[in-house]
Parts: structure tokens; sequence; C-alpha cells
């Protein structure tokens, strides 16, 4: 009879495997992958808690931007880096005697602040636009008589005018409800809760000069986030190569035994 070609099934090892899990290149990698995930997770972490601190806004005086409750990261700032536009904190006893407020910068100083033309806030003789105000608000909820903001002070404002106590509340004072600059301790940055991300631009102050840059949380969060991912898939690689090395193990394998 003609030959016929037959196969036998090699038997299988018996027992554990006891060879190694994944190529030595792989498990360099992966321990690599870990060890640099968790630098910059825990760097990222650490730059975040050194440059900003989380503060929680009790009242709504400056919603829409932030509502009462929200939670916010502010960026710590120096007096010189104040700028028109920026949401800050600060205290002030006169304001409020035991806690931080939070409040927009109008004007700074030698500024000079006034409120309304035609529903617009006017520094320094220029109407400004505001579209962080509540929809179909007007700047005109306040009256606000022509105010020169002293040199080192600041004029704020919260974003619902209608309610926020804030300058516009203190012009009989002293000062003329103006805050030193010193007493800043913070720029908002961020809403983290709910997660509204970065606040918007206060482009409407562009003409009267520079404004404030992002601060970095965008690159502190880029690098938690990718310490996390090689944290993550650093360590996924010993038990994904494990059970791909006991499938192969697993797999019969057919010899041929040749002709007969």
């Amino acid at each position: 009879m003609g030959g016929e070609s037959t196969t036998r099934t090699a038997p299988r090892s018996g027992g554990t495997n006891t060879g190694p899990v994944g190529s030595r290149t792989g498990q360099r990698l992966s321990g690599l992958a870990v060890a640099l995930g968790l630098v910059l997770f825990l760097g990222g972490f650490a730059w975040g808690a050194v440059v900003y601190r989380p503060y929680t806004v009790p009242t709504s005086s400056m919603a829409p931007t932030i509502d009462a409750g929200d939670r916010v990261l502010a960026q710590r700032i120096d007096a010189a880096d104040i700028r028109r536009g920026d949401v800050v904190v600060f205290t002030d006893k006169t304001w409020v005697s035991n806690a931080p407020v939070v409040k927009r910068v109008v004007a700074v100083g030698g500024d000079t602040v006034s409120c309304c033309t035609k529903g617009k806030l006017t520094v320094n003789g220029k109407q400004i636009d505001e579209p962080y105000l509540p929809k179909d608000s007007l700047a005109e909820w306040k009256n606000i008589p022509t105010v020169t903001v002293p040199k080192g002070r600041l004029f704020l404002l919260g974003d619902e005018r209608q309610g926020s106590l804030d300058s516009s509340a203190h012009l009989t004072d002293a000062a003329s409800g103006t805050v030193a600059a010193s007493a800043v301790t913070a720029r908002v940055d961020a809403v983290v809760w709910p997660m509204n991300g970065m606040l918007q631009e206060p482009s409407g102050f562009k003409e009267l000069g520079a404004l404030s840059s992002p601060g970095p949380l965008r690159t502190i969060v880029a690098l938690i986030v990718g310490g996390a991912v090689l944290v993550l898939g650093g360590g996924a690689y010993g038990p994904i190569a494990k059970r791909l090395g006991n499938r192969r193990a697993a797999r019969p394998r057919t010899e041929p035994v040749g002709a007969r």
C-alpha cells in the first residue's frame, strides 16, 4: 500500500511552568515603566501641592463662573502677579472677619472704574465686555461712581453683580471699597468639583494690558495621568505575559511519524 504520513501528539510537560514569565527585555521595560510612572505620578501630586490650594466657595456671588459649594484650585501668587480679570482669593477683616473671599479683579492701582455706560463696566474710559456674567444680566445692577484705585490696591466685583457684597458695597469705607493687593493669597485657575475645568479667559480686559497666563494645572494633570498609565501598564505586563505563556504551553504540538 502507498505510504501514509501520520502525526503524533507530543506529550505535554507536566507540572508547573518553570520558564521565565515573558522575555527579560520585557520584564526590564515593565519595571522601568512602573518606576518612571511612580516618579511622574508622585511628582505631579507634589508639584500640585506646592503650587495650588483647594478652596470651597460658600456663596453664589461668583455665579455662574463659580457656584455655591464649588471646589476650586487656586494658584499661590504674589501681589506683583495680579492682573485685571483675575479671580482671586484674599482676606480682609473689614469684609469678612474669619474667612477668605473670592472675587474678580476689575481694576488695579492707578485705574479709574465706574458703572455703568450702556450696561457695561467702564475701566480707564473703556467699556468692558464681560461674557462670564450671568446670561441676560447687565453690569448696571451695580451703580458705581467713578473711583480712582490707589496704588497697591484693587477694586473687586462678584460676577453675580446683583447679590455680591464686593467693592461696590464698601464705597463709603476709608479705602473706597478697594483691597490691598498684598491681601491676595491665590488666583483661581479651575473649578474641579463639579469638573467644570479651567476658568474662561477675561478677554474684555486685553485692551488695558496683559492678562494672566494659565497656571501649570494642565501639565500637572498630564503628569499624574501619564504616570498612572505607566504604572498600570507596566504592572499588567507580568500577569499578561504569564497568561500567554500558559496558553502556549497548553497547546498540543504535532510531529510527523513518517511513512509506512
